[in-house]
């Protein structure tokens, strides 16, 4: 089973191989699966069902698919931007030293740069009450990355994380008014950590040594939903989704200066195997679409998203003669949170029909001391237009663009350490940033 599943998810990263670590929900979660949903900033993301995407949503909505097989490929393209202003960071505190040492560098650049996410969606009608499908996707992603020169790098100069998730469902049509639906998750998480050793002068000179964790994992979890239609203009959605639990294993090395040291078998601080235990969130959605007359139709989302699943995470060594020691830490102390989003199409004719929606998307950064320089997050709202073009019955495409403000986000991190390998500093400043996102879904039945 092992085996089968490691080659469905190669299989699926084959598939799409473009980047797929950009945060654009809160945290990292990317709401990006598919581009359909993007012109209505995901409003009724659990209700809509127009096209099989819906797999992702709400399996449910698979019994309201118009054609017997319907197919349905996207991608969105975002460019978010993460800028750094240095407000006083520091190297070391008393009592560590007799004085505060300022932290030298850069501000480090754009820490944010393009990505592309692709998805991928299959449904098939069964009877006039069971229908299957099976969707691609890439449910969370991040990347930060900062030039080698500036002043966090102690703290991180690349976090990367990636997630593949191949998602079989199936849904049942209960009644006229009622649909379930359910599907499991075979997920791959690969996760990659750069950043420079300690700030201060030890008995190893650690100066310019850049430590590497690269670890991945293959993992499951679930989703199950239902849809009712209450009046022939109203539907209302209510889907979960799992949390999904990881213990990444990879390896944890070192490059340049002291790499020969630490790499060393009878220190074994690197060139080890590593892992560390990540249990990505689950989430609840809540979604409501209805047609207020012929040409208008409004659309809402509520949804949670259980982030305190991440709080403080160990990377643990487990080979070395320092086997079972913590090698780092990373310190998230996540918070729940919650998404509200308004939506409404105007059906300008049978060819055309337009987008619109707004949200407001809560981070799971709790304040500026617990910010990590790895996800400078802070709360967004999403500005979203686009359109629908049907060239015939059978065939729709997708149009959405959105731009995601966010808060100026102040951070003052303190990772200082009486243990001076320890030491990653204190990396105090503002960030300014904002997203574009753009993207376009095809869907076809047959």
């Amino acid at each position: 089973m092992k085996r089968n599943t490691f080659r469905l998810t190669t299989l699926a990263s084959a598939l799409f191989v473009a980047g797929l670590s950009s945060a654009h929900a809160g945290g990292f979660q990317l709401l990006e699966q598919n581009a359909s949903g993007i012109a209505n900033a995901y409003a009724g993301s659990a209700a809509v069902a127009d096209n099989a995407s819906t797999i992702f949503f709400n399996p449910a909505g698979m019994t309201q698919l118009s054609g017997a097989k319907e197919v349905s490929l996207g991608l969105a393209v975002v460019k978010p931007s993460f800028k750094f202003a240095n407000q006083g960071s520091l190297a070391a505190v008393p009592p560590l030293t007799p004085v505060a040492v300022p932290l030298t560098g850069s501000n480090g650049a754009d820490a944010g740069d393009w990505a592309a996410i692709p998805n991928g969606y299959y449904a098939q009608r069964i009877n006039d009450r069971l229908s299957v499908g099976v969707g691609f996707g890439a449910p969370f992603g991040l990347k930060t990355e900062y030039t080698d020169d500036w002043v966090g790098r102690f703290q991180s100069t690349l976090f990367d994380i990636k997630t593949m998730n191949v998602n079989p469902s199936v849904a049942y049509r209960v009644n006229d008014k009622v649909s379930v639906g359910a599907g499991v998750s075979i997920q791959k998480m690969e996760a990659t950590y750069d950043r420079y050793a300690a700030t201060l002068t030890t008995p190893i000179n650690l100066s310019g040594t850049k430590l590497r964790l690269k670890a991945d994992d293959v993992s499951f979890g679930w989703n199950v939903g239902v849809l009712f239609q209450p009046t022939a203009a109203t539907r209302v959605g209510l889907s979960y989704r799992s949390k999904v639990k990881h213990t990444l294993t990879g390896t944890l090395t070192a490059s340049g200066g002291a790499a020969a040291v630490l790499s060393n078998p009878a220190i074994g601080a690197a060139g080890v195997n590593a892992k560390v235990d990540v249990d990505l969130p689950d989430t609840f959605i809540v979604s409501f679409t209805h047609q207020l007359n012929p040409r208008w139709e409004v659309l809402a989302d509520l949804s949670w998203t259980g982030w305190s699943s991440l709080d403080v995470l160990p990377i643990y060594r487990t080979s070395g003669v320092q086997a079972g020691t913590t090698a780092d830490l990373l310190e998230a102390h996540f918070r729940d949170t919650w998404r509200v989003a308004l939506g409404a199409n105007y059906h300008y004719n049978n060819a055309w029909t337009f987008k619109f929606g707004i949200a407001h998307d809560e981070s799971p950064v709790k304040n500026a001391d617990t910010r990590l320089v790895s996800l400078p997050d802070n709360n967004r709202i999403w500005l979203s237009l686009g359109a629908q073009w049907r060239p015939d019955r059978a065939t729709r495409v997708d149009f959405g663009l959105a731009h995601l403000f966010i808060n100026d986000t102040r951070i003052s991190h303190n990772q200082t350490s009486s243990d001076p390998t320890k030491n990653k500093g204190w990396v105090i400043g503002e960030y300014t940033g904002n997203i574009w996102l753009a993207g376009v879904q095809y869907s076809r039945s047959f």
